[in-house]
């Protein structure tokens, strides 16, 4: 049994590209359409009940495409509104909190994990729950980054300035002091993390310079390849697996990017990942967005 039908992939804005790229290396005969609402970005500082809304919103834009399965790309929908879609949905639904928190309790060593995250996310413990729900025994430290997803949704993600952004934002989680002279996480050199889960599908983007202020006694870890490969189990259990091109056809699997926001922004940044193999990104409009 096959689908030919594409994955919805959603992100509120440019993240979800990270989820993306590992969903094509994994499953490289599937179709895809991306929705990115960046007009509506970032989600993670927004109300719970906006998240929702947006949330489904921009879903129902997916699904009236036809798509067969969801992938929720973004941390903030994923933590706030997973529920709700998966109740209002009739077809699979795939976040990606539960696949980044089992990474993160197997990648550990000292069994402290360090979450960064949106407002939203962080407010919501899911990364939390997660966590302990794979290993109760690792210690989970929940930083909020709100500046980061600004960063990246304005095509910032290297460079000097960046790299001192960064360093700012991760110094209270990396046993550094605030400007009050304060630790948010009094841990003794001894027992800091040993693992940064990045809880955004934005923060890839920044890896760089989040491993060069974290340093090398860090591991990074994040939910994109967890998530492509979440997605494969998810459509070989139910029947959803794409077909392979016929040998000597020139039909294949097609990739569309929606975008709510700026088209040129948005295409500069998926072709910085993606080279010109994604060269159809078309902006779109939901009500709620105007």
């Amino acid at each position: 049994m096959t689908d030919q039908r594409p994955i919805g992939v959603f992100d509120s804005g440019v993240g979800g590209l990270t989820v993306l790229r590992e969903i094509l290396r994994r499953n490289p005969t599937e179709s895809t359409i991306y929705f990115g609402d960046n007009a509506r970005a970032p989600y993670g500082v927004r109300p719970d009940g906006e998240v929702r809304d947006f949330s489904t919103e921009s879903i129902d834009a997916l699904v009236e495409r036809d798509v067969k399965a969801v992938v929720v790309a973004c941390n903030t929908s994923t933590a706030i509104a997973l529920g709700d879609l998966r109740r209002r949905y009739d077809l699979p639904i795939l976040g990606v909190i539960r696949p980044g928190a089992a990474s993160a309790s197997l990648a550990t060593r000292n069994r402290r994990v360090g979450v960064i995250a949106t407002p939203a996310t962080i407010r919501s413990h899911a990364y939390f729950a997660a966590i302990k729900d794979e290993n109760p025994a690792v210690e989970v430290y929940e930083h909020a980054t709100p500046t980061f997803v600004p960063m990246v949704e304005a095509g910032l993600i290297s460079g000097s300035e960046v790299e001192a952004s960064v360093r700012e934002a991760l110094a209270p989680l990396l046993g550094e002091r605030d400007a009050a002279g304060e630790f948010i996480f009094p841990l003794p050199a001894s027992a800091k993390v040993d693992t940064l889960l990045l809880g955004c599908t934005h923060y890839p983007l920044l890896r760089r310079a989040i491993e060069a202020v974290a340093g090398e006694g860090i591991a990074i870890v994040d939910s994109a390849a967890a998530t492509a490969s979440a997605l494969a189990e998810l459509l070989s259990v139910n029947g959803l697996d794409a077909a392979p091109a016929e040998p000597g056809t020139a039909t294949g699997p097609s990739h569309i990017q929606l975008t709510t926001g700026d088209v040129d922004r948005f295409r500069s940044i998926a072709e910085r990942m993606f080279g010109e193999a994604f060269p159809d990104v078309a902006g779109v409009e939901l009500a709620g967005a105007a």
